[in-house]
């Protein structure tokens, strides 16, 4: 699909099926208790409003304060892929979060090395595993190259390790190679061997939902949309086009490139390969033997998912480092919106975490 989203088509090809007249989006609560009976999160899409005028003015806030930040961080994930892969490449970001973070690779490397890499967006969706349809148009139109994968951050690893699963299938399917390494913007789970960096900080772009995201959707998975040739399905959001922030994250980060060289050139200087160390398993088992909690899936480690807990499912409480850390003030004015309890918890990997309600408490 050439033309959907609010991005230019120079910067990201969209492997996926436009279902906005066929899928009704629904509240979080009625989707939380979907998905605690049995159904799957990638069959329904939640419904998405303009947020609060001081959350905004804070998202623009902390796009401002973390641009350079921002763009160090796609300088040296970018430069990690060419080394580890050379330049026959092509960029698969993984919807949704992982688009605006593939847009800024492919810029970055026109931008400094005048590489044009082809760059899509493919959807990933855990316990189903990845687009397959996708994956073959990619091969097909590209059989020589290398596909390098890429996400916006690792929570706790969930989709590095659905990854790994989707890569074996697809060597059996295509009789070739593909590597399951995830670059990604902020690695604190230390699941990624490919990484910007490793603190738990914010991305902006985990602040929104679709308009930071070309207005486009979380990816749908459901027999009765999707057939068996098409691909994966998502809505665009054209009521939200007025407050779409998509492009304007995109170039404030883009021109903050240049003034990183010279630190991103120090950080590889004799940088070979990344180690994965799994470091945000010890908080994972100790939230959950905390709290009793029995669904893993119910535990949201890292800035970026926490704040998605927020945003679209329904919270029971938000665990942080520090009660007092400025950098999570979104986290803490959300929480205040929702009513949401937050209570601090010595982390060791992850600045914050959600925790999900479970449904039958109620």
């Amino acid at each position: 699909m050439k033309n959907f989203g609010t991005y230019s088509k120079d910067d990201v090809v969209f492997l996926l099926k436009d279902i906005s007249s066929l899928i009704v989006e629904e509240g979080n609560k009625e989707r939380e208790m979907k998905i605690q009976n049995g159904s799957h999160y990638s069959e329904m899409i939640p419904i998405e409003y303009e947020v609060s005028e001081e959350y905004l003015k804070l998202y623009k806030e902390k796009l401002e304060t973390n641009k350079d930040e921002l763009a160090y961080a796609i300088g040296v994930m970018s430069d990690k892929i060419i080394k580890k892969n050379g330049e026959d490449v092509v960029i698969v970001s993984l919807a949704r979060a992982g688009t605006p973070i593939g847009i800024l690779a492919k810029r970055y490397l026109k931008n400094r090395y005048n590489l044009d890499l082809p760059h899509y967006t493919v959807s990933i969706i855990r316990d189903k595993g990845i687009d397959i349809n996708a994956i073959k148009h990619i091969v097909e139109n590209h059989p020589t190259s290398k596909l390098q994968f890429v996400d916006g951050w690792t929570g706790k690893g969930t989709i590095s390790k659905e990854l790994d699963k989707a890569c074996i299938d697809l060597e059996n399917i295509f009789n070739k190679k593909f590597d399951s390494t995830l670059a990604v913007l902020a690695d604190p789970a230390g699941y990624s061997a490919l990484y910007g960096v490793r603190e738990d900080f914010l991305i902006p772009s985990a602040c929104l939902n679709s308009t930071v995201s070309g207005l486009v959707s979380r990816t749908v998975l459901r027999d009765d949309l999707i057939g068996k040739d098409d691909f994966h399905g998502a809505k665009f959001y054209e009521h939200l086009r007025n407050c779409d922030e998509s492009t304007n994250y995109i170039d404030t980060i883009y021109n903050c490139f240049e003034g990183q060289y010279e630190n991103i050139d120090k950080e590889l200087e004799n940088w070979k390969e990344d180690i994965i160390t799994k470091d945000g398993d010890n908080d994972v088992s100790r939230i959950k033997e905390k709290y009793h909690i029995k669904d893993i899936n119910f535990i949201k480690p890292g800035v970026g998912e926490t704040t998605r807990v927020l945003l679209r499912r329904v919270p029971n409480k938000i665990l942080v480092r520090d009660i007092n850390d400025e950098s999570l003030r979104h986290i803490f004015i959300l929480a205040k919106e929702k009513n949401v309890e937050v209570e601090e918890m010595d982390l060791k990997g992850y600045s914050c975490c959600g925790i999900i309600k479970n449904m039958r408490d109620m």
